[in-house]
């Protein structure tokens, strides 16, 4: 056996796994080889999650430490047995993304660095009727696990009154996902109104927990988000591994075990021997398909009451009922004063220049309540970089400081658009997209 290269039989085919010692988690000093044997000992979970479903490549080439970039298209060099489907986007683009059928195309998947998961809510063999809505809980800077676990409760409770059966599982990260399986009869739209019209009945409960406000200036405790129910949006899978310096992972749930756990429970070395336990806390998911009728009629009844539609993300085409798309920070009366500090590749380098603007502004930083800080994971085309804004709604009016240079002010644009990778490669050995040349620039 070469030392750059591992062979692994899973499922009755032979994956190579190239440079097997590769370090992907510095920290803990998990290796590629690892990561790909993981996904083997958790596999049927993993497959029930993201199996026969279309997946973006989310890859980390050189660990989580090194630069991590977005993949929709299959590459051209890949085994005859891996399965794709080609989907189209709200951008009017096509892509042939890759469908694990098996554990195999798993471990082929890590091989390339893909340490998460990221499937589409549909099907391949229906692209247009989604079987999942998502329930994406996502806390605002100061929010803590038990309150995101009250909320679950809350989330729980308000589906089982419309005949749902939720799924929790960790998001792997700060947050918590729940799946909701449904019939395969709505489309995307409409099963992001339904998402909505639940963000909404939820917060309607517990206003002071949580909330349904797209724009992270009027967020408050834990948000709803519904937008991931749109069309081309995912999220990480169950039992993906996150990249996080312990190397967690998105963990499915039972109901009664949210309250007894802590997200840092489950990681790579701790989940196989979890699932050996106690199974697929999910195996039952399939089984439980609901209708989205209630959710639908009570979306309707928020329209005769004066509720339209919620925002969209950005690069979305503006919906008839959609009110005005401009941040409160940005209206002609603006009820959020917002200030941009800093745009950065890398997130850390964004975090070192908010710290500096605090070292210049400490009268102005003794003011900012957690929350007031706004940082915010832009998504490119390829690579999300990092913009940090901070709400002064908290700062006296006379110390609110004016909007400064930003520190740093990365040139983003071409950077995080591309280019595609070149077909011509082999798709093993593939690298990040080469950086081009930073080009100074004065403020996504």
């Amino acid at each position: 056996m070469r030392a750059d290269r591992e062979v692994l039989t899973v499922a009755g085919r032979e994956v190579a796994v190239s440079n097997p010692g590769k370090i992907l988690f510095p920290q803990a000093g998990y290796t590629k080889l690892d990561v790909a044997r993981y996904y083997v000992a958790v596999g049927d979970g993993a497959l029930r999650a993201a199996g026969s479903r279309p997946n973006v490549l989310v890859r980390y080439p050189n660990g989580i430490g090194g630069e991590f970039f977005f993949q929709k298209r299959a590459p051209h060099s890949r085994p005859s047995w891996i399965d794709v489907v080609e989907l189209q986007f709200p951008s009017g683009r096509t892509a042939e993304e890759v469908v694990p059928r098996d554990a195999a195309a798993l471990v082929w998947m890590a091989n390339l660095g893909c340490l998460e998961l990221h499937p589409h809510p549909v099907r391949a063999d229906d692209l247009d009727h989604p079987d999942e809505l998502r329930v994406d809980l996502d806390p605002v800077p100061g929010v803590e696990w038990p309150q995101i676990r009250q909320v679950a409760h809350l989330v729980r409770a308000a589906l089982d009154e419309v005949g749902l059966t939720g799924w929790p599982k960790t998001s792997g990260s700060r947050g918590l996902h729940i799946y909701v399986r449904i019939v395969r009869r709505w489309r995307f739209d409409d099963v992001r109104r339904a998402a909505l019209a639940l963000a909404r009945e939820v917060e309607r409960r517990a206003p002071g927990l949580a909330t349904s406000k797209w724009w992270k200036e009027e967020r408050r405790g834990v948000f709803l988000d519904y937008n991931q129910n749109a069309k081309d949006r995912t999220i990480a899978a169950a039992y993906s591994v996150r990249p996080r310096p312990d190397a967690r992972v998105s963990a499915p749930l039972a109901w009664d075990e949210i309250d007894a756990c802590e997200p840092g429970d489950f990681t790579l070395a701790t989940m196989p021997a979890r699932v050996a336990a106690v199974g697929d806390r999910h195996a039952a998911m399939d089984e439980h398909a609901g209708s989205l009728e209630k959710l639908l009629e009570l979306s309707a009844r928020h329209a005769a009451e004066g509720l339209g539609d919620a925002p969209w993300p950005p690069h979305y085409r503006k919906q008839p009922d959609e009110a005005p798309r401009v941040a409160p920070s940005r209206r002609r009366t603006p009820a959020h004063p917002l200030i941009e500090i800093a745009r950065a590749r890398e997130k850390a380098d964004a975090l070192a220049g908010l710290e500096r603007w605090k070292a210049r502004h400490p009268q102005v930083s003794a003011h900012l309540e957690p929350a007031d800080v706004l940082v915010d994971a832009m998504r490119g085309r390829f690579r999300t970089w990092t913009r940090i804004r901070l709400n002064l709604q908290h700062v006296p009016e006379p110390l609110r400081p004016a909007q400064e240079a930003l520190d740093p002010n990365d040139d983003i644009d071409d950077w995080s658009r591309g280019p595609e990778r070149p077909a011509r490669r082999d798709a093993s050995a593939q690298g990040p997209p080469r950086r081009r040349p930073s080009k100074a620039r004065t403020g996504r």
